[in-house]
């Protein structure tokens, strides 16, 4: 069995994630799919989707450090929209993300959530997910 479903985002800044796992944990839930996995999809080019910590709020704070220090919003870009970082970042943390599903429920580890992470805000932005498995 395939379901299909989306989240919608509003993001407030430039660069953040937000904790997409209730929504995705109550989706799940709806689709009475017991076992097989969801892929978390974001249908934008300059936004990815993670699984990280989500105990200590430094996670999200250093995640966004490296990707500035790896690839800095100024520098010397061609794409003159001024979001040539944005796409580099979310190509480098990806665009999407498989969370296994046991029982009817999202299996993650302890520390564990689902990030939708944001480049180039603020936005509206939509995640697709993909749920596969067997009642």
């Amino acid at each position: 069995m395939i379901k299909h479903s989306e989240i919608n985002i509003n993001t407030f800044k430039r660069c953040q994630w937000i904790d997409i796992t209730p929504q995705i944990m109550h989706i799940v839930s709806e689709t009475n799919i017991k076992n097989g996995f969801c892929i978390a999809a974001s249908l934008h080019t300059t936004a990815g989707i993670t699984i990280n910590e989500n105990a200590d709020p430094d996670v999200e704070r250093d995640f966004f450090n490296i990707l500035e220090n790896l690839v800095p919003k100024l520098n010397s870009y061609y794409h003159t929209e001024g979001n040539s970082d944005s796409h580099a970042k979310a190509s480098l943390v990806g665009f999407s993300t498989y969370i296994p599903i046991k029982n009817g429920k999202i299996i993650l580890g302890t520390w564990q959530s689902v990030y939708f992470c944001e480049f180039d805000g603020p936005r509206n932005r939509k995640i697709s997910l993909t749920i596969l498995g067997e009642n």
